[in-house]
């Protein structure tokens, strides 16, 4: 996957993570969020660009929110 079509991937995740409304739907994004922060971050590897890092983390938060939501209250 080429850069250019991750990175509009990942603006495309972020700006529609709060339209998950089901479980199984809260699952997937996590998921999602788990395989782009994974190919970000082997293209981080290579290139060392902090913008890649700003967005490895934010992507990271959204995947944590997303996951307490997943746990709900304890």
């Amino acid at each position: 996957m080429s850069t250019l079509n991750l990175m509009e991937e990942v603006l495309n995740f972020e700006s529609n993570y709060k339209s998950f409304r089901t479980r199984n739907e809260k699952i997937l994004a996590s998921r999602k969020a788990k395989e782009l922060v994974l190919s970000l971050n082997s293209i981080y590897k290579k290139t060392k660009d902090k913008t890649l890092m700003d967005t490895m983390k934010r992507i990271t938060e959204i995947k944590r929110k997303i996951e307490k939501r997943l746990r709900g209250r304890m």
